[in-house]
């Protein structure tokens, strides 16, 4: 038999050209984080009134910043006080202690004062001073006929004014604890709160209050801290 002829092989398909992979797109940076405002210093609300621990009529609720953040959650207005703030990491303020304010002070300045009450304390005291005058005294006595009481009080020379001594809270202050007192001054007064709660105001009796350029702290407590700040 004749042989076939020859059968030419089909010839290779060419392979496709090697297609380059797409590159993966840059991974977007996170948007920097904006920092957070600044938190403004502020004043607490007025709380309720303990029934019956104040003569009536009771107090018109305050001014101020109510609501405002930069103060901690209200607490309980009654009660013994809390442990408030956590205490403090770093060194003691020196007392007695004593700071100018070398043009007086002014509506809308609060000062912030941090400090403990010691274990075995029978008072201490708080000045605001012009000259030789005390314009505010604030003493908080921890058993004065068995009972804490916190008395206020002005001095023109060597003669002393009429003592105030009812609180719009019960008295805020227990040896051995720690506390934050706000004094924030007006045109008119003194306000001042412990721990978050109103505790008294004080109407300007000397009323050059741009002549009031000192403040003393003396007796038993332990100072963190004494901060000055306007409120806006």
């Amino acid at each position: 038999q004749p042989t076939q002829p020859f059968q030419p092989t089909q010839p290779i398909q060419p392979t496709q050209p090697f297609q380059p992979t797409q590159p993966n797109p840059p991974v977007q940076p996170n948007p920097p984080v904006q920092p957070s405002p600044p938190i403004q210093p502020s004043w607490p609300a007025q709380l309720p009134t303990p029934t019956g621990y104040l003569p009536s009529p009771v107090p018109p609720a305050w001014h101020g910043n109510p609501g405002q953040p930069g103060w901690p959650g209200q607490g309980p207005a009654g009660g013994a006080p809390q442990q408030w703030p956590p205490a403090p990491a770093i060194a003691p303020v020196t007392v007695p202690f004593n700071m100018n304010f070398p043009r007086g002070i002014y509506d809308k300045l609060m000062l912030t004062i941090r400090g403990q009450i010691k274990p075995d304390a029978k008072m201490f005291t708080i000045n605001f001073l012009r000259g030789n005058d005390i314009a505010l005294h604030i003493n908080p006595r921890f058993s004065e006929g068995g009972k804490p009481v916190l008395v206020r009080n002005h001095k023109l020379g060597e003669r002393w004014g009429k003592e105030e001594r009812d609180l719009l809270s019960p008295f805020p202050f227990m040896p051995g604890h720690h506390f934050e007192m706000k004094i924030l001054c007006t045109f008119t007064e003194f306000k001042v709160a412990v721990n978050n709660t109103p505790a008294f105001d004080f109407q300007h009796r000397i009323k050059e209050v741009n002549q009031i350029d000192r403040i003393n702290i003396l007796h038993d407590v332990t100072l963190t801290s004494v901060n000055v700040e306007t409120l806006p």
